[in-house]
């Protein structure tokens, strides 16, 4: 009996993995010397949003962080990233757990590609109209207008 069970297993975590998919994700809030956030406008979606990306299979997030802000904004030097929360959201049929961090000192040489077509640096007392909702809540809570909450 405890043959089979253990020959099944590997088939019913696949079937939970199809019933209950999960995407890591991760963003930033990256800041440079005067305390202004990095903003981009994706070219895929409409409004201002906070930089990142996925999580590669077995990447460390702290790493995937970096990675994809030197991928999309050009990132040249930096703080250490530091875990600022875990959010989750659902999208579809799948779970998104997004792991925002806060990488401080940042310097970048941003130049339009494929994935963001512009950056702002904005106030984060201030933001921009058309920022998206979640980075709209980002904001308000690092401000500390908001409660924290754990969705995105």
């Amino acid at each position: 009996m405890a043959a089979r069970r253990s020959r099944l297993l590997p088939w019913l975590l696949a079937y939970k993995a199809l019933r209950t998919p999960v995407a890591f994700g991760v963003t930033a809030i990256l800041e440079d010397a005067g305390g202004r956030i990095l903003l981009v406008r994706q070219r895929y979606s409409p409004g201002w949003h906070l930089p990142g990306g996925g999580v590669d299979r077995g990447e460390p997030p702290a790493e995937a962080i970096i990675r994809e802000l030197q991928e999309e904004v050009g990132l040249q030097s930096w703080a250490a990233p530091v875990l600022h929360a875990l959010y989750t959201r659902a999208v579809g049929v799948t779970t998104n757990v997004v792991a925002l961090y806060r990488v401080g000192d940042a310097v970048i040489s941003f130049r339009p590609n494929r994935e963001i077509a512009e950056i702002l640096w904005a106030d984060p007392h201030t933001p921009p109209d058309d920022a998206t909702p979640a980075t709209l809540r980002r904001f308000a809570e690092l401000v500390g207008g908001a409660t924290p909450t754990p969705y995105w």
